[in-house]
């Protein structure tokens, strides 16, 4: 018999795709069925597994009757997150990536701090995990955010805090993502997703602290051939589309931030491209970054663009080879004169 907290009022449905992570399972399900938040809906979506994992989400089932299994064919991480959504009855909503897992705290410290603050949504920290190393960081504080206050923390970092666009580091109050879907076929599939509840939200907390174990496959920034494919079909258009949605729901002067924080992220990409020696890529961006020219160069000329950034971009239309050379030069001669 499972024993019920009295201050646990509200039910968190956790919805976890599940795909070939046989490995995997027995590590992320053991980190969600030992949460010290007990009233959990645990949703199991098996998106057309091939390996062991439909057996053993089965046996969990069995085991405790908090969780609840969907077989179904393979769709993609998006498509199993909604068949989960359409069957969640919990007044919160999680998510948790099958090849991760998650501190045994993590749901019943962001529930609590969504109460006390009178919060719809919470975010926390995550532990980046490699296979030779974890990195972690957080002070342990826990911040009440506004709407705006959020919004520009997202949009354009922060010096301590750390608020990125994935889902599996939010609680989200189930009425605050009332109707919202994930896009089926699509990659970077959390950015609208989480773009849009930060727009609708009121109150928000955030806790620095490290919660989830995210888990990386390789290191560094380099992307190979597919992953350049997945950025410019899904990835920069999701930006794009984040940057419209803010404008529309929040304000002009938040969705110009957005702009230009994708336009520094789109100079990050080029220069990611030609360490790699993708020309193609490279070109790409080229033209991704003078597309919005017109655009761009109102923002820029806005007042919430630093010199460095407006010179950075000028200097990058000039000539996106002399800038590479320029930021090739900085990170090995200034850089590390500094230190």
């Amino acid at each position: 018999m499972i024993k019920q907290n009295e201050h646990e009022r509200d039910l968190i449905s956790l919805i976890v795709p599940v795909y070939n992570v046989e490995r995997y399972l027995d590590r992320c399900m053991e980190s969600i069925l030992q949460q010290t938040y007990r009233k959990l809906e645990i949703i199991l979506v098996d998106d057309g597994s091939t390996d062991s994992s439909p057996a053993k989400c089965e046996e969990y089932a069995k085991k405790d009757s908090r969780v609840r299994v969907i077989h179904k064919q393979n769709g993609g991480l998006s498509d199993a997150r909604n068949a989960g959504l359409k069957i969640a009855s919990g007044e919160y909503i999680g998510y948790v990536d099958s090849d991760d897992w998650i501190e045994l705290d993590m749901y019943a410290r962001m529930y609590a701090a969504c109460i006390e603050h009178g919060a719809q949504l919470a975010v926390c920290r995550y532990y980046s995990e490699y296979k030779d190393r974890t990195v972690s960081g957080g002070n342990g504080s826990i911040v009440p955010l506004s709407r705006d206050e959020l919004l520009k923390i997202y949009i354009g970092g922060h010096d301590q805090y750390v608020i990125y666009n994935s889902v599996w580091s939010k609680l989200f109050r189930r009425d605050l993502v009332r109707g919202m879907v994930f896009p089926k076929g699509r990659n970077s599939e959390d950015i609208m997703y989480t773009t849009r509840a930060f727009c609708m939200t009121k109150q928000a907390v955030y806790l620095d602290q490290c919660f989830y174990h995210y888990v990386l496959d390789r290191e560094g920034s380099i992307m190979n051939e597919r992953q350049y494919e997945r950025m410019f079909r899904d990835e920069i258009p999701f930006w794009r589309e984040h940057i419209s949605c803010i404008r529309q729901m929040v304000s002009q002067q938040m969705g110009d931030l957005a702009g230009y924080h994708f336009q520094r992220r789109l100079l990050f990409y080029y220069i990611d491209a030609r360490n790699a020696n993708n020309k193609e890529a490279a070109s790409r961006l080229v033209t991704e970054m003078k597309r919005d020219k017109i655009e761009m160069d109102r923002i820029y000329d806005s007042g919430i663009v630093s010199r460095g950034d407006k010179i950075r971009r000028k200097l990058f239309l000039w000539s996106p080879s002399v800038y590479t050379a320029v930021v090739w030069l900085y990170d090995r001669v200034v850089v590390p004169l500094r230190h």
